[in-house]
């Protein structure tokens, strides 16, 4: 395992690999993620895909308290340990400062020139990249792929980006809902994989309205 997926400290990705970069908050990571970055390896034939946890997400300091980053890591470890080709990944962790797409992009790249990314985005997002930081150091090197809920394109391909749309189910679950629901002890079965509600409980997380 390298430090991409896990705890270790090496920093190798496999030469020529096809790495799905789905990067978030993951307060809490659900279905749908797990659905969208399942769907992005199979069709686009991806190697692994890395859910990069936010260490610390810059477009949502000050507007909510976020769940602290190492404990979102350990739910969405748990949220994806045993599924082959997906990986929680730390790079963002362990980096000091805001969360920025492009650094994450360019370390990625560090490890390995001949690597070829593919940004995994909601419609939502993909709306909104020209707000992101260094946005044009990103759409030159990765493939920017536009998670398509309900199997409908809801947004055009951002001007400028190589495009993949990826048609998923319409899963319309959202994080927000989730910690709503988990504060007020409803059940989030099927919603979240079982694993992740395990951890979820046993580090007695949005128990108070997070």
């Amino acid at each position: 395992m390298d430090r991409l997926s896990g705890e270790d400290d090496t920093h190798g990705v496999a030469p020529g690999s096809r790495i799905g970069v789905f990067g978030g908050t993951f307060d809490p990571v659900h279905t749908g993620h797990l659905v969208a970055a399942t769907w992005a390896r199979e069709e686009l034939d991806l190697d692994r895909v890395l859910f990069v946890v936010a260490g610390e997400p810059w477009q949502k300091v000050g507007r909510r308290v976020v769940t602290p980053a190492e404990d979102r890591f350990r739910v969405v470890t748990a949220a994806v340990e045993g599924t082959e080709g997906l990986e929680a990944s730390r790079l963002e962790l362990d980096r000091t400062g805001p969360s920025y797409t492009a650094d994450t992009v360019h370390e990625l790249l560090a490890a390995d020139p001949g690597v070829f990314l593919y940004l995994v985005v909601g419609a939502d997002v993909a709306g909104e990249l020209d707000t992101w930081q260094r946005v044009d150091e990103i759409r030159d090197v990765v493939t920017l792929v536009v998670v398509d809920r309900g199997g409908v394109a809801t947004s055009p391909d951002p001007a400028g980006w190589k495009v993949e749309r990826l048609r998923i189910p319409g899963l319309d679950i959202s994080s927000s809902e989730l910690r709503q629901r988990l504060a007020e002890g409803r059940t989030v079965q099927f919603l979240i994989p079982d694993a992740a509600i395990r951890c979820i409980l046993r580090l007695n997380l949005y128990a108070g309205g997070r």
